[in-house]
């Protein structure tokens, strides 16, 4: 009973394929919060000396430079994969390669000390897997469902993941404070394969071809590009998140876990962090199912900014509940952000060309997160941890402050219609942030993660 009136106030709850994507970004958060905990604790662990007792951030900084990087790379050749075949095949093969990166980097933890270049080579293929997942994971939804309920999949979609993070997050942070890091990463690496099962089932119809020949991938990538830069709206945000995840990936997701350890008890205080941005997540989920800003992209530019408050609630040393409620309000303002940002991108971008500019959009937002963690360690080291966290905080209002100069961003509007291609109304909503892109990297957390971000994290990968 309670099932029938559940499909009937959401149909969408009725689609088989979406019923599979689902499960998946239940199950695929969950794990990767194992690694977003995991990996910045081994690596503080493994690299304890007299000099320093709470770990090395410099050798923190090149490993999480290490997953980052993949991205600059491999970011536009998945949305060209992406756009050619089944998405979520695309999304198989991202996935294996986190739970291979993730796996083996757990049990090195395990079985004896792991050196710097084995912990980097193997988050470079944990980060190549994030990097081919982001632009299948946004093309991938708007195959699956009818356009009236694009929205409404969405908002469903990403309370599942918001909820499966938040959960993950806490249980990973008592894992690792519990049993160690390593146990951790080995977790990530089995819930990861857990979801291919799922992927393979999901059927999807292919989009109606365009041409008679397939064209060159650098055709392709012209074309995504010059899509791309007609935008002003889109290229300026971008650009505004190349710099805010930066510094945020640095200040935040590089130098965070240290203060963790030295101030506030270690992995288990990190995780209720993390989990209470998760729960932000969640409550901006709801909101989100009935806002429609009149400024949609104005609205993006200054939820960036208020991603200041994180590296600014460290460098405050604030007491751990204060530290988590700043995370929640934040979370409640990035997933907000994130759908209207992504109902905005599918509104306004052709179907046909919505992975290969998502690509573009990961690109552009990722491009200075390795750059941001190469810097934080040595910069902390040479300057202090909380002058590093309050030079980054200053640099996210002032980027965010200038992308608001264009008449462009500030006036842009929601979009009366969706895009037509090859006869076929698109939706209101692609999916997924991060980072590991956008939002970190501007990705950055995807999802980012997700998330979380412009691209979830790389909490959203797995957001």
């Amino acid at each position: 009973m309670f099932t029938r009136a559940l499909r009937r106030r959401f149909p969408v709850l009725s689609n088989r394929n979406f019923l599979l994507l689902l499960a998946d970004r239940l199950l695929a958060p969950m794990a990767f919060s194992f690694s977003v905990v995991g990996v910045s604790f081994a690596v503080l662990a493994t690299t304890r000396t007299a000099a320093h007792p709470a770990g090395s951030t410099s050798d923190l900084s090149y490993v999480l430079a290490a997953q980052i990087a993949p991205s600059l790379v491999f970011l536009l050749v998945g949305g060209v994969i992406a756009d050619r075949i089944a998405p979520q095949r695309v999304i198989v093969a991202a996935n294996v390669m986190i739970a291979a990166g993730e796996g083996a980097f757990g049990c090195l933890v395990l079985v004896g000390h792991p050196s710097l270049w084995s912990m980097v080579g193997l988050e470079l293929l944990t980060g190549t897997g994030m990097a081919i997942f982001y632009p299948a994971s946004v093309a991938l939804l708007p195959r699956l469902v009818p356009a009236d309920q694009l929205q409404q999949a969405s908002a469903i979609s990403r309370l599942g993941m918001n909820a499966a993070m938040m959960t993950g997050a806490a249980l990973a942070g008592a894992c690792a404070a519990a049993f160690g890091a390593g146990w951790a990463l080995a977790v990530c690496g089995i819930g990861m394969l857990g979801t291919v099962p799922l992927l393979l089932a999901i059927k999807v119809q292919p989009l109606p071809a365009s041409q008679e020949h397939v064209p060159s991938i650098f055709r392709e990538l012209r074309e995504g590009w010059s899509e791309f830069r007609s935008h002003t709206w889109l290229w300026g945000t971008v650009l505004q998140f190349t710099v805010v995840l930066a510094a945020w990936y640095g200040s935040f997701m590089v130098l965070g876990p240290a203060v963790a350890k030295s101030h506030f008890g270690g992995p288990a205080a990190w995780g209720l962090i993390t989990s209470a941005e998760a729960v932000g997540l969640i409550v901006g989920g709801l909101a989100s199912l009935r806002m429609t800003p009149r400024r949609p992209v104005q609205f993006v530019v200054l939820s960036g900014a208020a991603i200041a408050i994180a590296p600014l609630a460290l460098a405050l040393l604030l007491p751990l509940p204060m530290v988590m409620l700043t995370s929640f309000g934040l979370g409640i303002t990035i997933e907000m952000m994130s759908v209207i940002w992504n109902v905005t991108m599918a509104t306004r971008i052709p179907a046909d060309m919505l992975a290969r500019v998502s690509a573009y959009d990961g690109l552009g937002s990722m491009m200075g997160m390795p750059v941001g963690a190469l810097l934080a360690g040595p910069i902390a080291a040479a300057i202090g941890v909380s002058a590093t966290q309050y030079g980054a905080a200053a640099i996210i209002l002032v980027a965010s402050a200038l992308t608001l100069i264009p008449r462009d961003v500030r006036a842009a509007r929601p979009a009366t219609s969706t895009p037509v291609v090859a006869g076929t109304v698109l939706g209101t909503e692609a999916g997924a942030w991060a980072g590991a892109g956008a939002g970190v990297g501007a990705g950055a957390e995807a999802e980012a993660a997700s998330e979380p971000t412009l691209v979830e994290p790389v909490l959203a990968a797995a957001s």
